[in-house]
């Protein structure tokens, strides 16, 4: 494995030699971003869901700039950044999943989804505003309240990195 990672390496050296104007960038993060591109901007997301989760805005805010904090080696302003995002959360929904005798759920999901305004000030062809949506389900035995502190980080992890892929990795 090793052997193959060298190699790997010595080939993509030998041609950036071999054509010195082609720029080969690479990252181990999956981070597609432009060398001009030094800044980001996180706005804080209100919540504009009907039913409201009173920390999913502070929550889903911070998770994202820590994301961007780890996965890249921008800098992060508070605002006017080379990349801006910012945006709302627009759904937080439970919904019966799978029924089962006598109508009752045996299992519920819960979504959240957040509209997310991306704009790239240096490539402003970059720039998507996108709904993104993320669920998980949780036994219809357990109430919202029970299961909800465990399941609202795993969701808005799924969430930060499906936007992480939809701006940065260009995927």
């Amino acid at each position: 494995m090793l052997k193959k990672f060298v190699l790997f390496f010595a080939l993509a050296t030998l041609l950036a030699g071999i054509a010195p104007s082609c720029k080969v960038s690479y990252s181990f993060t999956g981070a597609n971003i432009s060398p001009a591109v030094k800044t980001y901007s996180v706005y804080y997301f209100p919540n504009r869901a009907r039913l409201v989760n009173p920390t999913l805005s502070q929550s889903f805010t911070e998770a994202l700039r820590e994301k961007l904090q780890r996965q890249t080696s921008l800098n992060e302003l508070t605002e006017n950044g080379d990349l801006i995002f910012e945006g709302q959360i627009t759904g937080y929904d439970v919904r019966p999943m799978s029924i089962q005798k006598d109508d009752q759920a045996a299992q519920n999901r819960l979504t959240i989804s957040i509209r997310v305004k991306y704009t790239n000030n240096i490539d402003p062809d970059q720039s998507i505003e996108q709904t993104f949506s993320a669920f998980e389900d949780f036994d219809s035995s357990s109430s919202l309240s029970a299961v909800e502190d465990g399941l609202v980080p795993e969701i808005i992890n799924k969430l930060t990195e499906d936007i992480f892929n939809a701006t940065l990795a260009n995927w």
